[in-house]
């Protein structure tokens, strides 16, 4: 799987580049065709960033990543 620093995966904020992305344990998901990300905003959660520690806050699991697509890995 690609790697991508943390730079890299807050480009894809769904404002500076076309894709949104998020991380959650070091995977990264494209959320791009979700419509509860298509602003690059979730609640209040920002795409282009590392969400496993705000998945505490969140009303469901880990298993929402599921449904997502796993692209690359976050060094």
């Amino acid at each position: 799987m690609k790697t991508y620093t943390r730079q890299q995966l807050a480009l894809r904020n769904g404002q500076d580049k076309p894709e949104v992305w998020i991380a959650f344990r070091g995977v990264i998901y494209d959320v791009t065709d979700s419509r509860l990300w298509k602003t690059g905003k979730h609640y209040e959660h920002w795409a282009g960033q590392d969400l496993t520690e705000e998945l505490n806050d969140a009303p469901h699991t880990e298993q929402v990543f599921e449904r997502f697509k796993p692209i690359g890995r976050l060094i």
